[in-house]
């Protein structure tokens, strides 16, 4: 089953990963297995990338996103270069595509963690080496793909199971829900009025939905939402860029909070998820988020093999 899998990423050899849905869902579900084989026999894949460099242009913070592509490049045998724009000529007003030029010819793939989504596409155009979205303010490809990974070492499969996702219409929000209906997963988004998943992100989930026969809701209030749900998924309710908005933002989302009363809705063996970082007793109570329902650290180790195996497909010689 893994050679077939491997054979189904060989499409991805010096593509980029901009958004899930560049991907098919026959690939992106390969590149599961692939992350699974690789997480299970991790000395099968030593050596895989030897010689190969990969650039992370870091324009946000991040813990997860470094340590785990920097982790991931070492276990393939290859090395990554931390690259913060402060101490870059992006940082000084050269244009991210004068950087993506001279970068293709120093490495062998990007990685950026940035700000507005065409950031990332105009660094795509420019470089001729496979660029990778490690964050932008529309999707976190990575992250799902992390997510998927965990879902499938608990489930063994992704149709027939309901993932709930309450809290922020955000990036992670996004590629999480357009990565469940690929997948075949029902899924459901319940957010606060005024803090909605954007409107072209939810067309495109919508149209894929009705290809792969998923079931996408929308439901506004969580303890309704989250009935019959197998998985319940939360992030931060202010990521970085809106601390101004932080006290406004507490008060609306204080009903979403996923605590012991809401997860009792759910079904008796439903998983809590989180992308991390977490603010205990904000967006999920210390209860849920230490608990036994929790696979938060399973999720978080998972970036670092879903994220290899992203690597592998696109960068092996």
């Amino acid at each position: 089953m893994i050679t077939t899998d491997i054979q189904k990423t060989q499409a991805l050899k010096g593509k980029d990963l901009l958004k899930l849905v560049d991907y098919t869902p026959e690939t992106i579900e390969a590149l599961i297995h692939l992350a699974d084989d690789m997480k299970k026999n991790r000395e099968k894949y030593f050596d895989a990338l030897k010689g190969q460099l990969l650039g992370m242009i870091f324009e946000k913070h991040s813990t997860r996103t470094r340590v785990s592509f920097e982790a991931a490049m070492i276990q393939l045998g290859g090395h990554a270069m931390f690259l913060s724009s402060n101490d870059m000529q992006i940082g000084r007003g050269e244009t991210i595509e004068d950087t993506g030029k001279v970068l293709s010819g120093y490495l062998d793939g990007i990685m950026i963690r940035t700000h507005s989504h065409s950031r990332i596409e105009a660094l795509a155009e420019a470089a001729n080496i496979p660029v990778i979205n490690g964050l932008t303010d529309l999707y976190h490809p990575c992250q799902a793909l992390a997510d998927l990974l965990t879902i499938y070492e608990i489930k063994g499969e992704f149709k027939g199971t309901k993932l709930v996702y309450v809290g922020d219409g955000n990036n992670v929000a996004h590629s999480l829900m357009i990565g469940a209906v690929m997948m075949g997963m029902d899924f459901t988004l319940s957010t606060p009025a005024g803090y909605e998943a954007a409107t072209q992100i939810v067309e495109i989930a919508k149209e894929i939905s009705s290809q792969t026969g998923a079931k996408l809701e929308f439901v506004e209030n969580p303890q309704e939402a989250v009935q019959g749900a197998d998985f319940i998924y939360t992030d931060v309710w202010t990521s970085m860029g809106q601390e101004e908005e932080a006290e406004a933002r507490l008060k609306d989302f204080a009903p979403y909070q996923v605590n012991e009363q809401l997860l009792s809705f759910a079904n008796p063996d439903c998983k809590f998820m989180h992308c991390l970082p977490a603010h205990r007793d904000e967006e999920v109570s210390a209860g849920v988020m230490d608990g036994d329902a929790s696979v938060v650290f399973q999720q978080a180790e998972n970036r670092m093999h879903a994220q290899k195996a992203v690597l592998y497909s696109a960068m092996k010689k």
